[in-house]
């Protein structure tokens, strides 16, 4: 097992200790890191001797490693990168655009790195050879694609119905993108990570010893992380409009629209930020799958009632 999952075997099991850890594996300050700190960094983890003073480099291993594997990261799919390049980009596909091709882009834009960033951050320990790049190819292409245009479909829908009713705007700008957004991220995750749950990931004992493969974990695996990623794109659609909702019945913001207009994008981006540790949190990074879940030629292994499985994240 890799340090950085024997560190969450040690530590993480309750909610509120994990937020407690995400807070401090989300500074962005950790992304100027070289790639040679960070390798440096790894090898503590391993270390039974820390100190207070190796704080700073688990956080920046934890952040930046990639749990099964042990490789780095690339840099803008890192944990600590998410908030920084996905909020300009959140914000901007929730703006009420006046033709199709500027939601287009910008659902482009946000759908193509949220596949990347799902992808870098899997489970990699899926059997060697049962996944070809090209069916890899296949699904990230189709889930952009799909993603994207279903994405700008309110957009689509008022323009091509020319719809002029404001209460229908309102419902196609403000309403339908929360669902959509949350039905979406979850459409991202399961299908770019697919093959955790058709050839199974690695699961291992109480002793970190790894015992087999198992399709029932990377299920698992990729429910709990979709769940998890659809709660992130809900809430922060839905909490802004809520709070505009009712913000615009005081005068102050009857009077002034782009008072907001403003209002309301940089409550989004608040809101991003509050919900990717929350988000991040909900479930284990070292979850554990019962025995009675398990396939049969795994269940003698799980001498106390379960394994263990990295979630991905």
């Amino acid at each position: 097992m890799d340090p950085n999952l024997l560190y969450w075997k040690g530590h993480g099991q309750s909610f509120l200790s994990r937020i407690q850890i995400w807070l401090n594996l989300l500074d962005p300050t950790v992304l100027i890191a070289s790639n040679s700190e960070i390798e440096k960094a790894h090898s503590l983890l391993g270390n039974e001797e820390k100190s207070e003073k190796d704080a700073p480099a688990l956080t920046l291993a934890l952040s930046s490693v990639h749990a099964d594997s042990g490789a780095v990261l690339p840099l803008a799919f890192r944990p600590p990168a998410l908030l920084p390049i996905s909020a300009p980009l959140v914000v901007a596909s929730f703006l009420p655009h006046t033709t199709v091709k500027p939601a287009l882009f910008w659902q482009f834009m946000l759908q193509s790195y949220m596949v990347g960033f799902n992808y870098a951050n899997r489970n990699s320990s899926s059997e060697p050879g049962k996944t070809t790049h090209l069916k890899q190819l296949i699904l990230t292409v189709a889930t952009v694609s799909y993603a994207t245009c279903a994405g700008a479909l309110p957009q689509i829908f008022i323009n091509r119905l020319r719809i002029k009713s404001v209460p229908v705007q309102t419902f196609f700008r403000s309403i339908l993108p929360v669902p959509l957004s949350a039905a979406l991220a979850l459409f991202s995750v399961f299908t770019i990570r697919s093959e955790e749950s058709e050839t199974g990931i690695q699961v291992f004992d109480s002793n970190g010893n790894p015992v087999g493969f198992s399709k029932a974990a990377g299920e698992k695996a990729v429910r709990e992380t979709a769940l998890s990623r659809a709660a992130l794109f809900g809430t922060t659609g839905a909490v802004p409009n809520l709070l505009l909702f009712l913000l615009r019945k005081t005068r102050l913001f009857q009077r002034n629209s782009l008072l907001a207009a403003a209002l309301h994008n940089m409550s989004l981006a608040f809101v991003l930020g509050l919900m990717i540790p929350v988000s991040f949190s909900l479930f284990p990074q070292l979850g554990t799958i019962k025995r009675e879940t398990l396939e049969e030629e795994l269940q003698a292994a799980a001498v106390d009632g379960q394994l263990f499985y990295h979630r991905g994240v």
